[in-house]
């Protein structure tokens, strides 16, 4: 598979995405491998749109926890589920059922929820999307969360983690973004700066997704080691949750990690980003720009080839 370019932040205002976007999100390059899919192998189910069978598993499998694949085209081995409740943290939205990630991921989202619960006002997290039960394309939302190393979190202050399983359907997170995301609002704390650095600082995690006025006072607000913010990633949405991407874990060789990312800090690319919302630049003369073609829906055939075993599984 060649080489795809994904837009940095200086390529302001032609695509937008989010979690749910068209591609992975990224903030430089991204680095795919050529994997071995599932093509003909699938037989019948080969046009089958894959979301339709990995969305309706509600059970991981026995086998040994294994990504394969990238984040937004993979599927995921031996998934570990996210107690819907525990002593920092509640899973949100439990109808979805994606509360499933990696061991690591699962690890990685207990320990923050310990940190946040030290910080003034938090009693722990409460935790968006993960992924499903096998991994793969989702029903709805995301592209990405397909191989249970992405997780969406709140940023919500929890000050119940006894809420019912309907509570937690109606309940909704809050908006952290003003200016259309140019600055932070009154909601901002820099609780969600201490709880956004230390997950950052995670040698397991590889990038963070915020909007931009968050990258930008996180720049202007940190006195001590900067190095973590080389991690932290603005993109469009990503003001009610920020989003934390584990790199692949080490010896999966069916795992496909991005490119890292780009050397420094990135605030001034972010600050650049503010000033764009700010005053957006005028169009380029010259022809309009042909219209997006629709996102390619994943079928099974498109998948890693070890994503058979995986959704045959019992």
């Amino acid at each position: 598979m060649k080489l795809k370019k994904l837009l940095t932040v200086t390529l302001l205002g032609v695509l937008v995405a989010s979690c749910g976007g068209a591609r992975d999100i990224s903030g430089s390059k991204e680095k795919r491998a050529e994997l071995p899919t599932i093509g003909d192998l699938a037989g019948p189910l080969a046009n089958v749109e894959a979301k339709k069978l990995f969305g309706t598993k509600s059970s991981g499998t026995s086998q040994s926890p294994a990504t394969y694949g990238s984040y937004a085209k993979g599927c995921l081995a031996g998934a570990e589920q996210l107690p819907e409740t525990g002593p920092t943290w509640q899973a949100m939205r439990l109808s979805r059922n994606r509360n499933w990630g990696h061991p690591e991921l699962v690890d990685m989202v207990k320990n923050l929820s310990r940190f946040a619960a030290q910080q003034p006002g938090w009693n722990g997290l409460y935790v968006g999307d993960i992924s499903q039960p096998r991994g793969g394309p989702m029903l709805t939302g995301h592209a990405s969360h397909q191989v249970g190393l992405d997780a969406d979190i709140w940023m919500l202050p929890p000050t119940s983690l006894s809420l019912s399983r309907k509570q937690r359907e109606n309940i909704s997170s809050i908006s952290t973004r003003r200016a259309n995301g140019a600055y932070v609002n009154s909601s901002w704390t820099r609780s969600h700066h201490e709880i956004i650095k230390a997950a950052a600082k995670d040698p397991r995690v590889e990038r963070i997704f915020v909007f931009p006025g968050a990258k930008v006072q996180m720049c202007d607000d940190e006195r001590g080691d900067r190095s973590y913010l080389r991690k932290i990633r603005p993109w469009y949405g990503h003001h009610y949750h920020f989003h934390v991407r584990l790199a692949c874990p080490k010896g999966e060789q069916g795992c496909v990690n991005q490119a890292a990312p780009p050397a420094g800090d990135g605030c001034d690319d972010a600050r650049q980003w503010q000033a764009n919302i700010i005053s957006p630049p005028k169009p380029k003369p010259g022809p309009k720009p042909k219209p997006s073609k629709p996102r390619h829906q994943l079928v099974l055939a498109d998948l890693p080839a070890q994503c058979k075993a995986v959704l045959d599984a019992n």
